[in-house]
């Protein structure tokens, strides 16, 4: 084809768009990123890190309350929701700085507003034609809402990371990890939450332990869970709002969270008009290599929908690179990805869950163990850790870990090393562990729990 203006054209600057843009820059490419928001994504500036910033502020009301069993004495203090969000909002600040500055010094050219493809090598942003051989779409994903009638009243995870000031009552929507992650904070900050869920408990898709014992610890902190239960509407009476849900019940409160989902962003870009193949939810569909149906447009991260984890968009894009780019044709590898959800108490989680073991290798063998973590016994807090290992009986190789209790996620981040090397359960006791820490009981369980009583996933 004739000279182009770019050598990539690069639809969003968030974690993949920007990884990718950045790295195909520094192997003398001539790159070109459109971001119609701002520089970071959606995990920077409206959702992991801010989030994580919000739930460490309200762990702290749980600090304060376990000091006094340490031999505190705590004097009288206070919470000022709106200077954390002006506090977080000053740390994102500084995070788009930084990833500017980390662009304009790979030479990487930002041009702000919404692209759209006019062709298949042909960007126009505004009124202006950009053109480029390669065009990489890593537009992330957006909240979806149901089609309830009075929707229009629900906020979303966008808006709730930006009140200025704290509801005293509150009906979170969902079940998934999101919920659950803002279900905690405003409880921990003596919100009163109600969650609405249609499943039979939170987090479908995770182990079933570890679905369960977050179930409990969640209602043990004083959040009322409403399983199997669906809204049927939303009414506004002056400053409040009134939620219907099945079977009649009327709940009054003072905001409606709803997190049920998330969508691929990938309407209004043109992709269509270009032949670019989308599925049933709106996905960008992708081969193992993330190529689209048009031979030179990829997409990576969200709006692929295949594992929405901001690592895994890195990873995605360092794959695209060195496949379009780097002469080394690089398949992403999805087994074995770790994850958490930083609920209270947190969750962590790396390979199979137990039904799903059980489904592909037959007879595994599960070792499961609870207890009150050190922390709790001076403090008095009655939480509970379960830590849970799942092991396939003839190879002795460990298919998945789970844990659910503080720290969760330092923890398995290491854990994920060795399932991603094979590890086998001799070679987990074989480990001497750190005493004391709770992240050695995954090398000292030794009694299988009996098949008769092993959990199944919903």
């Amino acid at each position: 084809m004739t000279a182009t203006d770019f050598d990539l054209i690069t639809l969003g600057a968030g974690s993949g768009g920007g990884r990718a843009s950045r790295m195909a820059a520094q192997m003398g490419r001539k790159v070109a990123v459109v971001e119609e928001s701002r520089v970071g994504g959606t995990c920077v500036m409206r959702g992991c890190v801010p989030k994580k910033l919000l739930v460490m502020g309200a762990h702290f009301a749980e600090d304060f309350t376990d000091a006094l069993g340490f031999g505190w004495s705590i004097g009288s203090f206070g919470f000022d929701w709106a200077r954390l969000v002006a506090s977080k909002n000053v740390e994102l600040n500084r995070l788009e700085t930084v990833y500017n500055r980390i662009l304009r010094d790979n030479n990487v050219t930002l041009i702000e507003g919404r692209g759209r493809l006019a062709d298949a090598h042909t960007v126009m942003v505004g009124g202006q034609a950009l053109t480029a051989e390669t065009i990489l779409i890593a537009t992330g994903g957006r909240p979806s809402l149901p089609d309830v009638p009075g929707i229009e009243f629900a906020v979303t995870s966008n808006e709730a990371l930006d009140l200025m000031q704290l509801p005293e009552r509150m009906v979170i929507v969902g079940g998934g990890y999101i919920a659950v992650e803002f279900a905690g904070i405003f409880n921990a900050l003596g919100v009163k939450v109600t969650q609405v869920l249609r499943g039979d408990t939170v987090l479908r898709g995770f182990d079933q332990d570890v679905r369960a014992t977050l179930a409990e610890e969640m209602v043990r902190k004083g959040i009322d869970l409403r399983c199997e239960t669906v809204v049927h509407s939303i009414e506004r009476t002056g400053r409040m709002y009134s939620v219907r849900l099945s079977g009649d019940e009327t709940i009054e409160t003072d905001l409606v969270l709803y997190a049920t989902g998330r969508s691929p962003n990938s309407a209004g870009l043109g992709l269509e008009r270009v032949g670019v193949a989308l599925n049933e939810r709106g996905a960008v569909v992708v081969d193992e290599y993330s190529r689209t149906s048009v031979e030179n447009i990829w997409a990576v991260g969200d709006v692929t929908d295949r594992i929405n984890l901001t690592p895994v968009a890195i990873a995605e894009a360092m794959a695209f690179v060195n496949t379009a780019f780097g002469g080394r044709p690089t398949a992403m590898e999805y087994d074995n990805i770790p994850s958490a959800v930083f609920c209270m108490p947190p969750i962590a989680t790396v390979g199979l869950t137990e039904a799903e073991a059980r489904r592909r290798h037959g007879c595994v063998d599960v070792y499961l163990s609870r207890f009150k973590p050190m922390r709790n016994t001076l403090s008095g807090r009655d939480e509970r850790t379960m830590m849970k290992l799942i092991v396939e009986r003839t190879s002795d190789r460990v298919l998945g870990v789970h844990m659910v209790g503080p720290d969760a996620p330092e923890i398995v981040q290491g854990f994920a090393v060795a399932l991603k090397c094979g590890a086998t359960k001799a070679q987990f006791d074989a480990t001497i562990g750190i005493h004391p820490s709770a992240a050695e009981e995954f090398v000292t369980m030794r009694n299988k729990r009996p098949d008769s009583v092993a959990g199944e996933d919903a």
